[in-house]
């Protein structure tokens, strides 16, 4: 990339647009770092979210097999265009990455056609506004496509929940997603002055190694997800009152009462004490009547 990160900014006149959550990564050795953390090579194909300019785009690009780019905000395309113009393995996508559709991405795109029968491992690198981390972490979790690994810079808070363990007060329902799909590793924090501009809170680099298959057996994916939706929706409540106020099961408090007892989970106990193997207990004695 020709030039700093501010001087690619001054040249190309760009306004950094707060409602996208836009901070620009000003320091190499960070940008270096996590493309590391994501073992990219040769015989991976990348998708990156966000690359603004194209500080981490290049250096995926001088790493991997190919590299696709999606970025939502269209007055950065001319700067991304120049930084990454001598990149042959870069496809650049202006779209928002919560209203594609994943699977469709390589049939809809011309340029892609081929593309993935040629790499080994789809990987997803990115630095991710934080105000839809949540989100899109999940649409890659959730999609169908098969992808390898993912490494992620986002806040430190949202890290240290993903990666959280039962019984601690930063584990609740975000971490049994992310868990039930992946295994979660938060490798290193960066501080904020190593953006443009700085972010109020620190942030920190987390990758996710994706499951072949799951670590639960389920009956009902669906009631997992509702039965700890359900458990953490009131935090404060016993386990009990939790599910049994929810409006999500039809069984009655007693039946749940029973469920519990059989299942050797004490009723006072509260969701964030429960592993996901506990979790799919519940949801699987749920799933038979629901």
């Amino acid at each position: 990339m020709k030039g700093s990160t501010k001087e690619i900014i001054q040249r190309h006149g760009i306004k950094l647009t707060k409602s996208l959550g836009q901070n620009f990564l000003t320091d190499d050795n960070i940008v270096k770092r996590i493309v590391s953390t994501g073992s990219v090579g040769h015989e991976d194909l990348v998708i990156e979210v966000g690359p603004g300019i194209g500080s981490m785009t290049c250096e995926l690009a001088e790493r991997a097999g190919h590299v696709i780019a999606i970025e939502i905000d269209r007055h950065l395309i001319p700067a991304l265009e120049e930084n990454l113009k001598e990149y042959t393995n870069v496809t650049l996508i202006n779209k928002d990455i919560l209203e594609m559709d994943l699977e469709d991405l390589f049939k809809s795109e011309k340029v892609l056609e081929g593309v993935r029968s040629k790499f080994e491992n789809i990987k997803v690198v990115a630095n991710l506004p934080y105000y839809i981390t949540t989100p899109i972490i999940m649409k890659f979790l959730e999609g169908s496509l098969k992808i390898h690994s993912m490494v992620f810079m986002i806040q430190k808070e949202v890290a240290e929940r993903m990666a959280a363990k039962p019984g601690g007060k930063d584990y609740g329902a975000l971490s049994v997603a992310v868990q039930y799909y992946s295994k979660p590793e938060m490798v290193f924090t960066v501080p904020p002055q190593c953006f443009i501009p700085q972010p109020e809170v620190d942030s920190a680099v987390v990758r996710l190694n994706i499951f072949q298959e799951p670590p639960v057996k389920l009956l009902k994916q669906k009631i997992f997800f509702k039965t700890v939706k359900a458990a953490f929706g009131q935090r404060r409540k016993t386990l009990l009152n939790a599910l049994s106020n929810s409006g999500t099961f039809i069984e009655t408090k007693e039946e749940i009462r029973g469920i519990l007892e059989r299942l050797g989970i004490q009723e006072n106990q509260r969701g964030e004490t429960l592993t996901i193997q506990q979790f799919a207990e519940l949801a699987n004695a749920f799933s038979i009547r629901n």
